[in-house]
């Protein structure tokens, strides 16, 4: 089935950045993490450490006037859907500036969807081949796809490739992602999502 479709059909199961956020608090708090097995655990710790990002990031994050112009001038209404995971360290990064921009405007609504939770949609918008989180993607409300976004903002893509062809073992390769995070402050993030947008105004 076409991944439009899907998504046109199962939109009315997404969450919202507050229900998703909930969702991920009550897991955090009340999970018996004894009871896991070692992946279960390992990803367990990643949502909880994930959950702390997010909530710094809420609260150091604003929306550009810049963006916020951009948004709030749509001519037309947009759907984001984003296929994601608690567990993502990239998600608890962007997830929170997707949602303030999807704030700034009626013109926006947004959804999220869980991807282990959703394969068959997932397999319908892979990033080269691949299973990469999170994944934005606009639609019209005729559900006619307009773009996607993800999983990352270009140059730290270019900066992951880079680190994994040079054989940079996966810890150290996820530490200096989260020093680009650190450093950038979510203005490549802004960026992307100006030049995405701009188009749609004229």
């Amino acid at each position: 089935m076409n991944g439009n479709i899907l998504l046109a059909n199962r939109f009315h199961k997404a969450l919202s950045y507050q229900q998703y956020m909930e969702r991920t608090k009550i897991k955090v708090l009340t999970s018996d993490a004894t009871l896991f097995d070692e992946e279960l655990l390992k990803r367990f710790e990643y949502s909880r450490l994930n959950l702390q990002r997010s909530l710094r990031i809420e609260k150091l994050y604003s929306v550009s006037p810049e963006l916020t112009s951009i948004t709030t001038n749509l001519p037309k209404e947009h759907i984001w859907v984003v296929l994601t995971e608690d567990w993502c360290g990239d998600s608890a990064q962007i997830l929170p500036c997707i949602a303030k921009i999807a704030a700034t405007t009626t013109k926006i609504e947004l959804g999220i969807l869980l991807k282990d939770e959703n394969p068959d949609i997932m397999d319908q918008f892979l990033t080269n081949g691949t299973r990469s989180i999170p994944k934005l993607i606009g639609f019209d409300r005729s559900w006619n796809e307009l773009y996607r976004w993800g999983p990352r903002p270009e140059a730290l893509q270019e900066l992951f490739l880079t680190l994994k062809s040079e054989g940079i073992p996966k810890e150290k390769l996820y530490e200096n992602l989260q020093m680009w995070y650190n450093n950038n402050h979510g203005k490549e993030i802004e960026r992307e999502f100006r030049e995405m947008l701009s188009p749609f105004l004229v």
